[in-house]
């Protein structure tokens, strides 16, 4: 199936233009795209990954914001590691993050045709020997820099997906990302509209895209291992998988900076998933993704507050944060 979907759905979250992007707040948005696109269309993949580790390694030393999550968050996954071995780890991650951002508005520009041509996919079958039968699949996607990637992809293939978004501050951004986003087809369902609607359309045949490494701060979140830390976990994934009687399939959706292609691998479904019992099952996600980045540990987003919810109650973000600023 190749023809334009829509999939309309009332309950899912549905921002339309509107002529207040064209305000004097925006026109710094506007400045910027105008600056950006020419430079996402005509720079070439291997100037854009020169560019980007150039940023990379000016980045890195600055350990403030963002990049000091990414410290934080590397030392406590991977203490053994030597300073410098973390260090090399978080330039490779900015510069796929920078050659991503540098690249991803093609997704949009260029057509159909051109993005499943620049996607390397492997493991299809995983999914798809699941929908040709007719039965539910949940995606299980960690927070890669590409992680839109695999759903657009999916959706331009006739395989549209249902996921949750989280609305941006600035509302022209957030309208552009979801346009991109629901090209192909698919929903997408605000948190704060609750679990129903994206149950509904799980049913209905849409691939779930189920982001299982936030931290949500749930009181329900098992702490379980993750690398050589524990995270705060949410086991929910097994009571979903049990509502729409769904098959987990992980998916992870990366990028190579050195090329420009989208690299999306799919795994097989988990086995013997739920077990009933939150803490296995929770310990299992967290497996699945260590098994996912295993070599390729620049895909993720180690500068989310990954670990912000302690056992102890701490804010190892915080914390560092007012050291750096005594």
């Amino acid at each position: 199936m190749t023809k334009q979907r829509h999939d309309y759905d009332a309950h899912a979250y549905n921002p339309e233009f509107s002529r207040a992007y064209l305000a004097p707040k925006y026109w710094g948005t506007w400045l910027m795209l105008l600056v950006a696109l020419p430079v996402c269309l005509l720079t070439p993949a291997k100037a854009k990954y020169r560019f980007s580790r150039w940023v990379a390694n000016k980045l890195v030393a600055k350990k403030k914001g963002t990049i000091l999550n990414a410290w934080l968050n590397l030392e406590a996954c991977f203490p053994d590691k030597s300073a410098e071995a973390r260090q090399a780890i978080l330039v490779e991650t900015l510069t796929t993050a920078g050659a991503f951002l540098l690249s991803f508005p093609l997704i949009t520009l260029r057509s159909r045709h051109w993005f499943q041509h620049h996607c390397d996919v492997a493991g299809m079958e995983h999914i798809t020997r699941h929908t040709d039968n007719g039965e539910a699949v949940i995606l299980f996607v960690p927070h890669t820099w590409a992680i839109d990637a695999a759903a657009i992809l999916f959706a331009s293939q006739g395989l549209p997906v249902a996921a949750f978004s989280k609305r941006q501050k600035n509302r022209l951004l957030d309208w552009l990302m979801h346009r991109q986003r629901v090209q192909y087809g698919g929903n997408c369902y605000e948190r704060e509209a609750g679990i129903k609607p994206f149950i509904r359309a799980v049913k209905r045949g849409f691939l779930g895209y189920y982001l299982p490494d936030e931290d949500m701060r749930d009181e329900s979140s098992e702490f379980v291992p993750f690398f050589a830390t524990t995270k705060a976990t949410l086991p929910s994934l097994g009571k979903l998988s049990k509502v729409t009687r769904s098959h987990i399939v992980p998916v992870l959706s990366g990028f190579n900076a050195q090329t420009g292609r989208f690299n999306i691998t799919v795994y097989p479904a988990f086995n013997d998933f739920p077990t009933g019992e939150s803490q296995t099952d929770a310990r299992a996600m967290n497996a699945q993704i260590e098994t996912m980045l295993e070599g390729q540990l620049d895909q993720y987003m180690w500068i989310l507050q990954l670990l912000r919810t302690r056992e102890d109650g701490r804010n190892i973000y915080q914390e560092a944060k007012k050291k750096a600023a005594a």
